[in-house]
């Protein structure tokens, strides 16, 4: 068969992989490249023309930001005492207080905190990037990928439970395909239908250096697979070449199912290099919120929206004890999650309020626990990145920061989502982190020892949200998404769940610059 062309090849990868795996293929052939989010440039004044502004969350604080240059008079509502909604970090001396009334103080030491929203940034979030480049934001690295830690699978029937570095079945998994794809190869059946004489022997020789395989083209114990997957024994100094370790079989990998933790790194929103704030996810919340500040009534809990042909009304009460208030503008946009916002007394469109009714929103928990000192740097040499374990706490994250210390240091220690996730936020606080310590113990003995102090947030218990993000099926990104993104008269919405980034802050940012840009262009018509 003749080789096939560049254009045949691309329009296979769009059929096998879809849209976004043929836009990572052309952009790594130098096709195609992404082209960084621009600010919204709005010509022609506000001056005159009143927007309101429901949410001082990123979205809501973004859009205010940019229609404040643009002289429009703007005023933000926001129900809590501080701006940022999910964005949102906790410190010690913070006191966060559930649905259902549980209060919970955290007992952090100075410098420590636990993001219980957004905790990572994707270098590809080019508004994310492009605001924390103007508000002088520093970010480090967020290691999405280490090696080091470990894939956990729990024991059955009283046996022992599985650990391992996930490096181990990553390369293992790797060496175990590239020789059966070799033998195939070699063995001229339909598997290398297309690849011609020449290009067979190319294909060869990628199998075993990608896949580390020996002379004879099998994958085994050895110093040259060692020196991916790990030694027994380190190569040190002299006459000291190191032990080789001894590869998990594919049977291995395969029954305890080690594979379905290898390809998250992989995916576009994990690819690195990923960003955190130095000090907490809240500096862009906060950079905002600086700006900003004369602008946001706090503690105001909108309780009505409505809008007519001149302007619209929100109706709020007043949480420090102002009671009932009333405020009107010509214009709003609204970044009130729409688990809240269904709840609202609404006037705002039939067709509106149905979508805003039709989305749920995705249960989530997390948990930090402060520990004494760092056992997974001193004892497992872990230094950031992500632990996967088939336990209900799911993933477990290292301070990507402070790597050395003497000190203690906070380990995201159960990150979870779905059935778990609403099982452990129906618990009290001090349920919830007895079993997160419980679970992380079986992963690292040394964590019962060592634990300190904690807190955990289940999103479905968090007053402003009732959950953690919109939670879309394809009927409703059909019937109801074109409805949530549209403009309905003087009314905008706005947030991650107006946003194929929905649950990142980059689709919050992003939905709220075009309805930014909508509400002006409607603006300069009216």
């Amino acid at each position: 068969m003749s080789e096939i062309n560049r254009r045949s090849f691309l329009e296979m990868v769009g059929m096998v992989g879809g849209g976004t795996a043929l836009y990572q293929v052309m952009t790594s052939m130098g096709l195609a490249q992404a082209s960084p989010q621009k600010m919204p440039d709005l010509q022609g004044g506000g001056q005159g023309k009143s927007v309101l502004i429901l949410g001082a969350g990123l979205a809501g604080m973004a859009s205010a930001y940019e229609l404040r240059k643009a002289g429009y008079d703007v005023k933000v509502l926001e129900y809590n005492a501080r701006a940022g909604g999910r964005c949102w970090t906790l410190r010690g001396g913070d006191e966060y207080t559930e649905l259902g009334g549980f209060k919970q103080k955290v007992g952090f030491d100075r410098g420590l905190y636990l993001n219980p929203g957004p905790w990572r940034v994707p270098y590809h979030h080019y508004a994310y990037m492009n605001y924390a480049r103007e508000f002088g934001i520093k970010l480090e690295v967020f290691p999405q990928v280490n090696f080091n830690a470990y894939i956990h699978r729990k024991g059955g029937n009283g046996q022992a439970g599985t650990k391992v570095r996930l490096r181990e079945p990553m390369v293992d998994m790797q060496g175990h395909v590239s020789e059966l794809l070799s033998k195939a190869v070699a063995a001229g059946n339909d598997l290398d239908t297309g690849v011609t004489g020449e290009d067979r022997e190319k294909l060869m020789d990628s199998l075993r250096g990608w896949g580390f395989l020996d002379k004879n083209g099998r994958y085994s114990k050895g110093l040259a697979t060692s020196a991916a997957r790990g030694y027994d024994e380190d190569p040190g100094a002299r006459l000291q070449p190191g032990k080789p370790s001894t590869p998990l079989t594919l049977k291995q990998i395969l029954d305890d199912r080690l594979w379905t933790d290898l390809a998250t790194g992989m995916l576009y929103e994990f690819q690195s290099t990923i960003f955190e704030p130095q000090g907490g996810m809240d500096a862009m919340a906060r950079a905002f919120e600086s700006r900003l500040k004369p602008l946001i009534t706090y503690r105001a809990r909108v309780t009505e929206l409505s809008q007519n042909d001149s302007g619209v009304t929100a109706v709020y009460e007043d949480l420090a004890g102002g009671g009932t208030q009333t405020v009107q503008a010509d214009y709003c946009i609204c970044t009130i999650p729409l688990s809240i916002l269904s709840q609202l007394k609404l006037k705002v469109g039939a067709e509106l309020e149905a979508a805003i009714r039709k989305v749920p929103y995705a249960p989530s928990f997390k948990a930090g626990i402060q520990y004494k000192r760092r056992f997974w740097e001193q004892d497992d040499e872990i230094f950031g990145g992500i632990t996967y374990t088939d336990q209900e706490i799911q993933t477990l994250s290292y301070p990507a920061n402070n790597y050395l210390s003497q000190g203690k240091g906070v380990v995201l220690s159960a990150y979870m989502f779905g059935p778990d996730a609403v099982r452990f936020t129906g618990m009290n606080p001090a349920d919830r982190m007895k079993e997160v310590l419980r679970q992380n113990t079986q992963i690292h003995p040394q964590a019962q020892k060592e634990f300190d102090n904690g807190v955990s947030v289940g999103w479905h218990r968090v007053p402003w949200t009732l959950g953690c993000y919109g939670l879309y099926t394809d009927e409703t990104r059909k019937n109801a998404y074109p409805v949530l993104c549209a403009r309905h008269g003087r009314l905008m919405l706005a947030g991650e769940h107006t946003s194929y980034w929905n649950g990142w802050q980059e689709g919050a940012l992003l939905a709220a610059t075009t309805a930014v840009e909508e509400m002006h262009a409607f603006a300069m018509k009216s």
